[in-house]
């Protein structure tokens, strides 16, 4: 149906249990695969669980609150819903949507990699399990055969075969990012795939993202199950999950232990970059996203946590089956998906089969945070000019014009040289620092400059029971300082970027590096300027204006228009014109 002047309606999700899974694509990625299980061995065991829960209730679960509270009371995109509650925040909106476009032309890449791995489990032998391929070196050490070589231990510079394969075969590395080398067209084709597969999850917007994620979010489940009994089969397995979980108390004194587990729990939770704006504006009005904010917040801390024993009881086979301590063959990040797990798998029966599962729920728990990344992007824009781009047909070409500019802008990445802007983009564009800012600037500005009191009576309103009082306190007090004390130790304990623990990359791409990130950090006060320049009448008449809610939403048509918390009384500009009715109002925020 249309709403009016040729535009299509926005929509709703076609029932609860679409919201749920979408969300929960979302939240539980591969951060809850190849990150949770390592930061917790290295930072004391279980007792990593004690900052990370810490985190969790003082900042996972009230931002999540927030921003799905939020979207579903505006039914507007990231930048829009704070338009209308509170406009001279808006820049939070374009802030986290220039964030998501960095992770985008990054995140999809781990993708191809993954694809073409999946490719390769079809082979007659995996082929990072032995050194008979041409691309092995005789460097190369078949690992599975460590135990029958008693000279092993004496030999230096030796690699094994699944690392010989993932940067002699799969990226064909070159010696640094100034010698980019020529395209790898494997990964160049599975790029492709993955972007058409994105592409057709989401072309249709809410009906077509909807019915994705009950395939999307759900078989990974399954295939964590399925590794996981597999894995605690397996000899050694006990070795590695204790390993996983012993606790070791005094780690807690270390600063370090806490700034990764807040930085752990804002990327995890998918906060602060709009997407669960978004995910939640296509909800009813009087859903219940007080309750369905606990139910996902538990399920995303619980496969983190459970996906630790799937990936260390394997880790722990391996280590066993190579007489080696665990601390030998546990990694992150690409060098746990892409190095140590398929060497594990190829040591154990049917590795075929066993390689196949793991890079399906790779792929899947991956493609889901990618298409809602890119649909959180396509919704506020489209939010943000709804007469043009909520025209028949007009979406799917915006979409596939997106989709094209950032396949073309990251061709660099899969050339020889494109794991160290990978590498680059990861650890500057979607920085901790940047999306800790935003959480500072979002709890200001619902807590202290909407209020914290008037936010939960919105919830209220829309559940029909009162927040714990605990949420009020942390939007005012216990997660901004959190997030600000958590971004500053980054800041202190910064150090720059070393690729493989060797490679120093030359000064402009350290750069460039902070260039990306200081684009989304000065991105909301940028924009607060602007507006500020924009309005009319005293900086104290241009606060208030700025800092009031939009008339026509819900509760404030109820209550009437209050006055923003930081004023005493309403004023008007005492040249502008009285915007006495609802559609003046918004016209005159637009123009500012």
């Amino acid at each position: 149906m249309d709403g009016g002047r040729g535009e299509q309606e926005r929509g709703h999700w076609a029932s609860k249990l679409e919201f749920l899974l979408a969300v929960a694509g979302d939240v539980v990625g591969l951060g809850n695969v190849w990150r949770f299980p390592y930061l917790c061995y290295r930072n004391g065991g279980g007792a990593f669980l004690v900052p990370y829960l810490v985190f969790v209730v003082t900042c996972g679960v009230p931002l999540f609150l927030l921003e799905t509270a939020m979207g579903q009371y505006t039914n507007e995109g990231s930048i829009t819903s704070w338009r209308r509650m509170c406009p001279l925040f808006e820049g939070i909106g374009y802030a986290g949507q220039l964030i998501l476009v960095y992770s985008c032309m990054s995140y999809i890449i781990i993708l191809a990699w993954a694809l073409y791995y999946l490719y390769n489990c079809f082979s007659k032998e995996l082929p990072w399990a032995s050194c008979e391929n041409i691309w092995n070196t005789d460097a190369c050490v078949d690992l599975d055969k460590r135990n029958h070589s008693s000279n092993w231990t004496t030999l230096q510079n030796t690699s094994s075969a699944a690392t010989e394969f993932w940067e002699r075969h799969v990226l064909s590395i070159s010696p640094g990012l100034e010698q980019l080398g020529s395209v790898r067209w494997p990964l160049l084709v599975c790029l492709v795939i993955m972007w058409v597969i994105c592409y057709f999850c989401i072309w249709k917007g809410v009906r077509s993202t909807g019915k994705a994620v009950y395939f999307t979010a759900t078989f990974p489940y399954l295939m964590l199950l399925v590794l996981l009994v597999r894995g605690v089969s397996l000899p050694g397995a006990m070795e590695g999950i204790i390993f996983y979980l012993y606790p070791d108390p005094a780690r807690l004194s270390d600063p370090q232990v806490w700034l990764e587990a807040g930085s752990q729990i804002i990327f995890s939770y998918s906060v602060c970059v709009g997407i669960l704006i978004v995910l939640g504006s296509y909800n009813q009005y009087n859903n219940n996203c007080y309750r369905d904010c606990f139910q996902l917040c538990v399920l995303n801390s619980g496969t983190s946590f459970v996906a630790g024993f799937a990936v260390f009881s394997v880790l722990g086979f391996m280590a066993h089956e190579q007489g080696v301590p665990i601390a030998e063959v546990a990694e992150s990040g690409p060098g746990l998906v892409f190095i140590a797990y398929p060497q594990a798998v190829a040591m154990m029966p049917l590795p075929h089969l066993w390689a196949s599962c793991f890079f399906i729920m790779i792929i899947l728990l991956g493609m889901d945070t990618q298409f809602l990344a890119i649909e959180s992007i396509i919704t506020s824009v489209s939010d943000l000019f709804p007469s043009v781009l909520r025209r028949p047909g007009r979406r799917e070409l915006v979409l596939l014009l997106f989709c094209i500019a950032c396949f073309l802008a990251q061709l660099v990445m899969v050339t020889e040289g494109g794991m160290y802007l990978f590498q680059l983009f990861d650890y500057y564009a979607s920085n901790g620092t940047c999306v800790l800012l935003l959480a500072v600037f979002q709890t200001i500005g619902l807590g202290w400059v909407f209020g914290a009191d008037r936010y939960n009576d919105i919830i209220e309103d829309m559940v029909g029971t009162r927040p714990n009082p605990w949420f009020k306190y942390c939007w005012l007090f216990f997660t901004p300082l959190l997030a600000l004390g958590t971004c500053v130790m980054s800041l202190v304990d910064f150090q720059p970027l070393v690729f493989n623990r060797t490679y120093v990359y030359p000064g402009w791409a350290y750069v460039l590096g902070w260039l990306l990130a200081g684009s989304s950090i000065i991105t909301t006060p940028l924009v607060m300027l602007f507006k500020l320049s924009r309005a009319r009448g005293s900086l104290s008449q241009r606060l208030t204006f700025l800092c009031r809610p939009d008339d026509d939403l819900p509760l404030m048509k109820k209550q009437g228009v209050e006055v923003c918390p930081l004023n005493s009384e309403p004023q008007r500009y005492p040249d502008a014109p009285d915007p006495s009715t609802e559609t003046e109002m918004r016209m005159l925020r637009r123009q500012i």
